[in-house]
């Protein structure tokens, strides 16, 4: 299985496009800016979205790519996502005003997109090319939203994506019964901005460093970081750096932490 990263940051600027993973051309995991970079035939080959929540720089390439692919394809996108999120996607994106509804064109009875609610601790099986195991996995943030677990159906190694999250232990609880191959996890605001980064519910190097303490013993694969603003980029990373080397210096196993760049290919 392969996870190709379109986007990673947490907000626009020159090379940094907003979060979005394509797994084995025909899963796309959240529709940030990233999925601009994609041709017009990968994105026609698309036929599963699975969103993470409703904010922007998660789901602002969907109505443009349903209007770039909408002529090219025989059958609906068919994104899934939590019900709270659908509904905020119909009420306030696919709304006729912001942007046609394309639930119901060119009519009710063949859309060129349908959705689909899950709930967390859900289980689905996607994919055409490969068959993929999906699970919802909890998430804690200021508008409902889920994590996803990602494997290949004939494999065992689990792709893990955080989404964006503050401290999550029911995360964790689950995340320590899959056999992990790759963890990606969210660090959107340096030290410095801790307050606004606890109300605004994403994870500073700080609140990281809590999460990752939680990982089962025994457990150890490639930790990969993403959404970081990139004014802030170089300070998370230094902070981060600073918290490997003092596990180092306490002669605590260091975690496996590396840093999640567009275009990279993760390979399962």
């Amino acid at each position: 299985m392969q996870v190709r990263v379109l986007g990673c940051s947490g907000a626009i600027a020159k090379d940094c496009r907003t979060t979005s993973f394509l797994i084995d051309n025909d899963l796309l995991v959240d529709a940030g800016t990233g999925v601009g970079d994609l041709t017009l035939e990968e994105m026609a080959s698309i036929d599963d979205v699975l969103l993470t929540h409703s904010h922007l720089d998660h789901i602002a390439a969907l109505p443009l790519m349903l209007d770039t692919v909408a002529s090219l394809r025989t059958k609906p996108l068919r994104v899934h996502a939590l019900r709270a999120t659908i509904e905020a996607l119909r009420a306030h994106v696919f709304n006729n005003v912001i942007w046609p509804d394309f639930a119901s064109i060119p009519s009710t009875d063949s859309p060129f997109v349908t959705f689909h609610p899950v709930t967390i601790g859900e289980t689905l099986q996607l994919g055409s090319s490969q068959p993929k195991h999906i699970e919802v996995l909890p998430a804690v943030h200021t508008v409902p939203a889920c994590g996803y677990a990602v494997r290949c159906a004939k494999g065992t190694r689990h792709w893990v994506f955080s989404g964006d999250t503050e401290r999550n232990e029911p995360f964790w609880n689950r995340v320590n019964q899959l056999d992990v191959g790759i963890l990606v996890i969210e660090t959107a605001f340096s030290n410095r901005e801790q307050a606004l980064a606890r109300r605004s519910l994403h994870l500073s190097p700080t609140t990281l460093a809590h999460e990752l303490a939680q990982i089962g013993p025994g457990k150890n694969y490639p930790i990969y970081i993403t959404h970081t603003k990139p004014a802030e980029t170089e300070e998370i990373m230094s902070q981060i750096d600073a918290l490997s080397a003092g596990w180092k210096a306490k002669k605590v196993d260091p975690r496996d932490i590396r840093w999640l760049k567009a275009a990279a290919v993760l390979t399962l």
